[in-house]
């Protein structure tokens, strides 16, 4: 099984507050992870640093077998670790044209992850007359543009109604199934049950 993530004793401290503490564990292709663990356990803080938004303190971590660099890593990488956010008065395809701009991607991609996700009907609708769970799936769409490897999500339903954490939760389920391999943060044990095959504890 190729490894796609390796963290080893990874430790993060902001001045007296240990955040991360000795943490290890390795992701495997074609499975779905959870994080679990309360708010403040560190679990954003640890996606933080493997997608290099955050500095360690020490340990390590190491992308696909340590064959790529971390900058050329985080290119099969897709990821959502805050809110969603996009031009509000732009439309979802207009947005996504930026993002394929920025990602270097092909635009012929964004019908083919509107659908996915189920937005495609509301392509020229405004990001601002999107619900909270529709902004959700358009984010997804785009994290899903340079087809990753790996989808990192951070509380993917955080906020959601029940309607909107269904349709995530299915989503998540459909992408899982067509081979990416997802690793994403939750506090809900009721989440990570069903939709994650391994979980990580964090207390």
């Amino acid at each position: 099984m190729e490894t796609i993530l390796t963290i080893t004793n990874l430790t993060k401290k902001f001045g007296r507050l240990t955040a991360v503490n000795n943490l290890s564990f390795s992701i495997e292709k074609g499975n779905v992870y959870g994080i679990l663990g309360p708010n403040g356990s560190g679990k954003s803080t640890t996606l933080g640093i493997v997608l290099n938004v955050v500095n360690k303190t020490s340990g390590g971590f190491s992308w696909f077998d340590g064959r790529a660099t971390t900058h050329e890593a985080l290119k099969k990488v897709g990821a959502i670790i805050e809110r969603p956010n996009f031009y509000p008065y732009m439309s979802a395809v207009q947005n996504l044209k930026l993002v394929c701009k920025i990602k270097g991607v092909h635009e012929d991609k964004i019908r083919e992850k509107l659908e996915l996700v189920g937005l495609w009907e509301r392509k020229d609708s405004a990001f601002s007359t999107y619900s909270l769970g529709m902004k959700q799936r358009l984010a997804i769409a785009s994290a899903l543009l340079n087809d990753p490897e790996i989808l990192i999500l951070d509380e993917p339903t955080n906020g959601l109604d029940p309607q909107g954490i269904h349709q995530i939760r299915e989503l998540i389920k459909h992408i899982a199934a067509k081979g990416t391999t997802i690793l994403l943060a939750s506090h809900l044990l009721d989440e990570v049950e069903k939709v994650c095959s391994h979980v990580v504890i964090l207390r």
